[in-house]
């Protein structure tokens, strides 16, 4: 995302991440090997993968889509002096709930 901001032009204003599917999702967090598992276990507790549900009648993958509305197929972050702005450990995320698949990623800069 750095090089996308750095090539956009744009000095001050927002870049816009967003995921055109429907069983993928992003958040941004620590990268960090266990954070990644604590969130694994979150999303199995909150969504289990085996749990009965009426989508699975026709497609094996009712967990991905309501795992995917709790979170969100997109991410603002601001743009400032040029730079992409995070936290110091903060990554964006890109979550798959039903893969591995190809993904496309859409990126757009707005700003001044």
């Amino acid at each position: 995302m750095e090089d996308f901001v750095r090539g956009s032009g744009i000095r001050n204003g927002i870049v816009l991440v967003f995921l055109p599917h429907a069983t993928s999702a992003l958040f941004a967090n620590e990268d960090e090997p266990r954070i990644r598992r604590d969130y694994e276990n979150l999303f199995e507790k909150l969504v289990p993968v085996n749990g009965s549900y009426y989508h699975n009648e026709i497609d094996n993958n009712a967990d991905a889509h309501l795992l995917t509305s709790i979170l969100k197929q997109f991410y603002v972050l601001p743009i400032v002096n040029g730079e992409l702005v995070r936290g110091t450990w903060q990554e964006v995320f890109l979550a798959e709930f039903d893969g591995p698949r190809s993904r496309r990623v859409v990126l757009v800069a707005l700003g001044e």
